[in-house]
């Protein structure tokens, strides 16, 4: 179970660094393009939305790998649980049905990670 927990933070954590990156450093309108859900937010807030992201992404890999308040890494993921919660409304409201399906994916695996190291897998 450990190595499934360790597969499930790598693939989301390398979805949201890769992402959040490329929300906190590129322009919203750069980025209009392949997510329209920009439009609907100012620019500070798609950066803001990328940095926190990003961090979350940080946060499941390098406090279980320090040692270091190694609690951050779940978290990190039950903070990523709300974020594709958030995400999944927005896309709803937006009639962006397709996206829901990669927020529910990200939820899933978020809440694994979550649920396996609050729970009998903690470090």
């Amino acid at each position: 179970m450990n190595v499934a927990l360790w597969i499930a933070q790598g693939l989301i954590a390398a979805a949201f660094l890769l992402g959040g990156l490329a929300k906190a450093i590129q322009p919203r309108e750069k980025l209009a393009g392949n997510m329209p859900w920009v439009q609907d937010f100012s620019n500070g807030q798609v950066k803001a939305i990328g940095t926190v992201e990003a961090l979350a992404a940080i946060g499941l890999i390098l406090p279980a790998v320090t040692g270091i308040l190694p609690v951050l890494t779940p978290l990190a993921a039950a903070g990523l649980v709300i974020t594709m919660i958030a995400a999944a409304v927005v896309h709803a409201r937006r009639g962006e049905y397709p996206g829901i399906a990669v927020n529910v994916v990200l939820l899933v695996l978020a809440a694994f990670v979550a649920w396996g190291r609050f729970g009998p897998y903690a470090f």
